[in-house]
């Protein structure tokens, strides 16, 4: 199977971009009719601005019957450190490392009763989950082998609509415009997800290809070594770094985006957004998967979570209390990045969580200009 060009591969890749770039609707349209059935009257972004990122369609295999192993048996192969995306739903808590959704980009699941797709693209670091349920019907996702700003672009099995990743939305085919529903998924520490969820599921690197899951396809990746961002033709936002991290949040039609340097500075910012009294956690303890060779090797970029501060009709206001946990000062409850009371008068009690992704500043900033940046 094909699978992402290496990084040496990738910078020559980026180094022919200008020259991709240039390549007319017409004639790229022909190149993917193809392999697609897509309806390419249909699409709500120029066709100059998607790119090929090397692998066909299908290049990088989606894993489409995912397979589970419990902690113990996945604690063998997991550091404490290691990046994974928690989905919990009916009950069920499910862990999916990035050392296997880095190969594979896209996990086709059922959690309990909700289909869900689980998405990766290491390029723009956006590890994103949605429902898989869409117009009357369980969609099915692939890869489509392209690019724009960078980020996947996925399609669905069903009628080969191209949707943008990052942003959930459709852009070439019959569902061009619509948007997917977002689950709840954030990326935070093997060693988080064990201690929240010791009886979870994880998913099994019994995935049916051969792949050496462990190892950084990405080395150096979100330190900048190189003509960065990848496959990336616009000038970034230059209100932050490009590779810096950001906690994205859109909410009642407002954008805003809280940055991990201030974040890992601050350990909690509260903010209105929408009407919604919000605040933004940071822990240590997560390493980058686009760092050292190794994965669980990387450099620790910490992980994020936003939460509505409303609970039982009033207003929590919180402030660091080390270790990677929390405080509110109406009843001294202790808070973990999860959103969940462990100690105190609340303990047991649960934040309303806020759907939010961790990614690249120069991707959503890209997709969503009018970000607010909290910095």
């Amino acid at each position: 199977m094909t699978t992402r060009p290496n990084l040496t591969a990738l910078l020559a890749a980026s180094a022919v971009l200008s020259l991709a770039a240039t390549t007319s609707a017409s004639s790229q349209t022909r190149a993917d009719r193809r392999e697609f059935t897509t309806d390419f009257s249909k699409h709500t972004v120029p066709f100059e601005e998607i790119v090929s990122g090397g692998p066909p369609k299908d290049g990088i295999p989606s894993i489409d019957r995912p397979r589970f192993t419990n902690v113990r048996e996945a604690d063998r192969w997991l550091s404490d450190r290691d990046p994974v995306v928690l989905v919990a739903l009916h009950g069920i808590a499910r862990a999916y490392p990035l050392q296997i959704l880095m190969h594979h980009e896209i996990v086709n699941d059922v959690v309990g009763e909700t289909p869900v797709t689980v998405t990766f693209c290491p390029l723009c670091n956006t590890a994103i989950s949605f429902d898989r349920r869409f117009d009357g019907q369980v969609l099915d996702f692939g890869t489509t082998g392209r690019l724009r700003h960078s980020d996947l672009i996925m399609y669905d099995r069903q009628t080969e609509t191209w949707w943008q990743q990052a942003i959930g939305e459709g852009i070439v085919g019959e569902y061009a415009g619509e948007r997917l529903k977002f689950i709840h998924s954030p990326l935070i520490s093997w060693k988080t997800f064990k201690q929240a969820h010791p009886d979870g599921e994880v998913l099994s690197r019994d995935t049916g290809h051969r792949r050496n899951y462990g190892v950084n396809l990405y080395g150096g990746y979100d330190r900048g070594r190189g003509p960065w961002p990848t496959f990336f033709s616009r000038r970034p936002d230059g209100r932050l770094p490009a590779m810096e991290r950001v906690a994205a949040v859109e909410l009642n039609g407002h954008s805003v985006a809280f940055a991990f340097s201030a974040l890992a500075e601050k350990r909690v910012i509260t903010e209105d957004i929408g009407g919604v009294p919000v605040v933004a956690f940071w822990a240590p303890g997560t390493a980058s998967a686009l760092d050292a060779q190794l994965i669980a090797d990387g450099r620790d970029v910490g992980s994020s979570g936003v939460f509505d501060r409303r609970l039982d009709g009033r207003v929590l206001r919180f402030e660091p209390a080390g270790d990677g946990r929390f405080t509110d000062r109406e009843t001294g409850s202790t808070w973990d990045i999860l959103g969940r009371a462990v100690e105190g008068p609340l303990r047991g009690r649960q934040l309303t969580p806020i759907v939010h992704g961790n990614h690249f500043w120069f991707a959503w900033g890209a997709f969503k200009p009018e970000t607010r940046l909290l910095k």
